[in-house]
């Protein structure tokens, strides 16, 4: 079930018709609280599995819903906004979301993303990595040392998921960035890459680049 939160009627009955008729099942909400309570239901037949979320909203804003989703679950969010200024872009990154993208947008391009991203969710599922002395809960996006949680932030997950998924490839900056921001890359500074590959170092305790293998002249390589 697709839960799309939008304020705009015209919008929202769009989006509604396109995804219906790729076969979806849509929910709306024009408000934090509607999106709530359609989270909270306990009608397993509305179960909410994928999240568009519009940023500015009567009541609140997209950025709360995320937050609570990301709370228990690792389903797909896409935020559809006007504001598509960087520091939003990146807010929107660190609460836990999987894409930004900006109005007026093409509504192909937004199907081919969200199935872009059910795709990935759906082979990730039940899978446990092991990268050193870590163990990664794929399924419940956790890592674990020993019996002892390593917390992540949603980004530095989505990044460690990115190595998992291409391992024992050598993957240049520009295609981490791509696949971390879908192709909106441009809007954060490149140097924000290296800031959260050495966080991501620090928590797996690779202090001497053994597990994420940095590749002179070609990019990084994660050694399972």
């Amino acid at each position: 079930m697709i839960l799309v939160v939008e304020d705009d009627s015209i919008i929202a009955e769009g989006l509604e018709f396109a995804l219906t008729g790729e076969g979806m099942e849509v929910t709306l909400a024009s408000s934090v609280a509607e999106a709530f309570a359609a989270l909270e239901s306990e009608d397993p037949g509305k179960k909410i599995d994928f999240c568009l979320l519009d940023m500015t909203l009567p009541d609140g804003n997209g950025m709360e819903i995320c937050t609570k989703v990301r709370e228990t679950s690792e389903m797909p969010i896409i935020f559809l906004t006007a504001m598509d200024d960087e520091i939003h872009t990146v807010l929107a990154f660190d609460k836990g979301a999987d894409d930004y993208i900006s109005k007026p947008f093409h509504i192909k391009e937004l199907i081919a993303r969200m199935k872009r991203l059910m795709k990935r969710t759906k082979s990730a599922a039940n899978t446990v990595c092991t990268i050193g002395g870590n163990t990664v809960d794929i399924t419940n996006a956790k890592m674990f040392r020993g019996n002892e949680e390593v917390p992540l932030t949603a980004m530095e997950y989505k990044l460690l998921l990115i190595f998992i998924n291409h391992a024992g490839e050598i993957m240049t900056r520009d295609q981490i960035l791509n696949i971390l921001w879908d192709d909106v890359g441009n809007f954060v500074n490149d140097n924000t890459l290296t800031v959260y590959i050495k966080r991501l170092r620090s928590k797996l305790g690779d202090n001497e680049d053994r597990y994420i293998e940095t590749i002179r002249g070609q990019g990084y390589r994660l050694n399972l």
